[in-house]
């Protein structure tokens, strides 16, 4: 392994610098033309903020020249932007680059990169760097400015690494972006977790809690309005700390009423976090139309022993208040979450804590995953006396409860208007469009001079546990 590649350091991740270095984003103009002629594609994995990462990536790669690829096979350069939150995704991703070889051997001149939060991770660079020498640039979450350079050096012959994170403590305002769909758009808002949950990686690959300042962030929502976009989620790993960092009191509330005036005429926001949700929140929930009722706040457990454990900060008590003053302030609103089981130590007793709470919140859907060991956070040094076989029961049996739950909520839409942003045809049925509902419920519909981008109004005639079908009464 060459000692000159500095790799990513856990350890440092948790020495949080206190001020963040802002600076603008600037294209060296003797790279605009590098990528004349050639193609890229960019395989994405994990959450909104990787897709909203992918956009970027492929911003600055048109801005060199670059035009997409419609296949993988065919480009020029090849772009894995990764997720870190659970080994089966890691796993999954090395299998793909590992058949990358025999692409490289017919086509030396063809460049792979990888990218992401499994670039930040220590023991996955060292093995990529050993391991998989098809990979010819290596980049990690807070590199991304600097790509153009990168790339221009690998494609000169280098292989080139820049994982390290300097701090993690850096905002690049306009950077270009490809976005995924004209209508709607992720907005960051900030970066990074500084609440190191014991289970979870992202502190260590997504770097400090930092937020954009709001005027950048209200400029590009009025830039998606005025091109025409109907919806846009605003993003944070947690966006209840938002403004935080800048001496903001109820920062996230703030930015909530001021992207609301804007007129955008839907807002959605991921991800939040127990701990630090405001009643002042809420009510901005209540109180803004185009914000939309449907929240997403993981709770992870219902046993207060494993949220200890977990270092979530909050109890299963607090988190049933919270989902009452929901629930009583905003009676329309759907409530989804993440529930995770068999984490070390975990008791058939506590496992029925959290089944207890799905039932009483009647979640409208949840993630729910087996407890994955991530190497370098303090869980995976915990002792694991679950078995595998336990786990999967508990989750099956979770999932039932859930199911059910969902299945009971959409059944409550039937015959009911809803108002759907239409993403387009369904992958399923030519004949059938999709798209999702004010309360973030997957509607799919028929009707006729629908388009994508459309909002409709679509009178519910069936229900399953996460998908509803209907007829479209009218367009918006």
């Amino acid at each position: 392994m060459n000692q000159n590649y500095r790799l990513p350091d856990h350890n440092a991740e948790r020495m949080r610098m206190m001020d963040t270095v802002r600076s603008e984003f600037h294209l060296d103009p003797a790279l605009t033309e590098c990528g004349r002629g050639k193609t890229y594609f960019i395989r994405t994995y994990g959450c909104q903020a990787n897709v909203r990462d992918s956009e970027t990536i492929a911003g600055i790669l048109e801005e060199m020249g670059f035009l997409p690829a419609s296949v993988m096979e065919e480009a020029d350069v090849l772009l894995f932007n990764t997720c870190a939150v659970r080994k089966a995704a890691e796993e999954h991703v090395l299998g793909e680059i590992g058949s990358l070889k025999t692409l490289k051997r017919n086509d030396p001149d063809k460049l792979f990169a990888l990218c992401g939060c499994m670039a930040q991770e220590e023991s996955v660079v060292s093995q990529i760097l050993r391991s998989y020498p098809q990979i010819d640039l290596l980049f990690g979450t807070h590199n991304l400015s600097r790509l153009p350079q990168l790339l221009s050096r690998a494609m000169k012959g280098e292989r080139v690494v820049e994982v390290e994170s300097e701090g993690s403590g850096s905002i690049v305002e306009g950077m270009p972006v490809q976005r995924t769909r004209s209508f709607k758009a992720f907005v960051n808002i900030m970066y990074g977790c500084d609440k190191f949950c014991t289970y979870c990686i992202v502190p260590y690959t997504r770097g400090k809690e930092r937020s954009r300042e709001m005027e950048y962030i209200l400029e590009e929502i009025r830039g998606v309005k005025q091109a025409g976009g109907k919806e846009v989620t605003l993003l944070g790993q947690n966006v209840n700390a938002y403004g935080k960092d800048l001496g903001m009191q109820d920062g996230f509330t703030e930015l909530l009423k001021r992207a609301a005036e804007t007129g955008i005429e839907r807002i959605r926001f991921y991800t939040s976090h127990p701990r630090d949700y405001s009643e002042t929140t809420i009510d901005a929930m209540r109180d803004c139309l185009n914000i939309m009722p449907a929240l997403h706040l993981p709770v992870q457990s219902g046993s207060d022993e494993i949220l200890r454990k977990m270092n979530r900060g909050y109890t299963s008590g607090s988190f049933r208040t919270l989902y009452d003053r929901m629930k009583e302030k905003i009676p329309g609103i759907t409530f989804t979450t993440d529930l995770i089981v068999g984490f070390p130590s975990e008791t058939e007793a506590q496992f029925q804590e959290t089944l207890d709470l799905a039932e009483y919140c009647r979640f409208d859907s949840a993630f729910t995953f087996v407890y994955s060991p991530r190497e370098g956070t303090p869980a995976a040094k915990m002792e694991d006396t679950v078995s595998l076989s336990e786990k999967k029961d508990r989750l099956q049996r979770l999932n039932e409860v859930i199911g059910k739950h969902a299945r009971a909520n959409n059944e409550a839409t039937v015959g009911k208007v809803l108002r759907v942003l239409c993403d387009g045809r369904s992958k399923k049925k030519e004949e059938t469009f999709a798209g999702y509902s004010e309360e973030n419920r997957l509607v799919n519909f028929t009707g006729e001079g629908i388009r994508e981008g459309d909002i409709v109004d679509v009178r519910i005639t069936e229900a399953r546990s996460f998908s509803l079908f209907g007829e479209a009464v009218g367009i918006v």
